[in-house]
């Protein structure tokens, strides 16, 4: 019985179930969509707060216009629809054809 298990547990198949799914852990933690979209997120977030607090100086010195707060905007924005397409359109791992091509 101690046989079948080893023989199991160097089955080919098995073998590359397992690195596929490797592979695709890899591809989905490395899609750099998620690390820009995080950034853009993390940063937007922050120069959206600091533009709520902007003092009369800061208005002034941008024509009356909160630059940092419009700015904080667009980067939240931007960094959202980055991590809306990584989840509705992951990052497809290769196949193990075109891995060992590599």
């Amino acid at each position: 019985m101690e046989h079948q298990h080893s023989e199991r547990a160097h089955d080919p198949l098995v073998q590359e179930t397992e690195q596929e799914r490797a592979r695709s852990a890899a591809a989905r933690l490395f899609d750099i969509r998620r690390v820009i979209g995080g950034l853009f997120v993390a940063y937007g977030l922050i120069v959206g707060l600091v533009g709520l607090f902007d003092g009369q100086s800061e208005i002034d010195k941008a024509q009356g216009m909160r630059i940092n707060l419009w700015a904080g905007l667009a980067m939240l924005l931007f960094g959202l629809l980055m991590l809306v397409w990584q989840w509705l359109r992951p990052a497809e791992p290769p196949t193990a054809e075109e891995a060992r091509e590599v």
